[in-house]
């Protein structure tokens, strides 16, 4: 990454301090410095192939979803529709048809505020319902609990508790107190 590049101007040092809070790193090689092209990789992974998820801002305006996490490259731009467009079907009949294209970004360092933005809410927000351990617990499912008064994280943290005091339950009945056996380079030796 070109550090002094992103230092030579306050709005792309701005962009520099926001991807150093979120832990984005700019793996651009040169040849795509050199065409205009900025990749970023996330600390992100994806989903379903467990691959960290990388972006990029081409200059030729477009900001699309890059790297080996997704299937195809996709458009990250906002769409707006086009003009409609009128096609004769014979008969004297007419055909409507529009269309709707992406709103292309032309200056860099508004496809950079835009991708960070973009990054923010799509991918750090959304994902912010998983928890810690892995577990995913879908937005309706903590919507509802808030609605009805419940607190998740304190619903979590009683379920974590009572799986601990049955495994301490589980364990206490299999351990005889009085014939505790220790396995010592493959000799049993009975302590009292």
């Amino acid at each position: 990454m070109n550090r002094k590049k992103y230092n030579s101007d306050p709005r792309y040092a701005k962009v520099l301090e926001q991807m150093d809070l979120l832990g984005i790193m700019d793996i651009s090689t040169t040849r795509q410095d050199k065409n205009g092209t900025i990749v970023w990789k996330l600390p992100i992974k994806d989903q379903d192939t467990g691959i960290l998820i990388e972006v990029a801002s081409f200059a030729s305006g477009y900001v699309r979803n890059q790297g080996k996490s997704t299937h195809s490259n996709f458009q990250l731009n906002k769409r707006c529709e086009g003009e409609p467009q009128y096609y004769e079907t014979g008969n004297g009949l007419y055909r409507k048809f529009t269309t709707r294209s992406c709103v292309l970004i032309p200056i860099e360092i508004d496809r950079l505020e835009y991708l960070i933005s973009y990054c923010l809410k799509n991918y750090y927000i959304k994902n912010a319902n998983r928890v810690p351990n892995g577990e995913f617990v879908p937005e309706w499912k903590y919507d509802d609990a808030c609605r009805n008064g419940h607190d998740m994280l304190h619903e979590q943290k009683q379920y974590e508790n009572q799986r601990v005091r049955d495994l301490e339950n589980k364990f206490a009945k299999k351990l005889d107190v009085n014939s505790v056996i220790v396995n010592v380079n493959g000799h049993n030796y009975k302590v009292i």
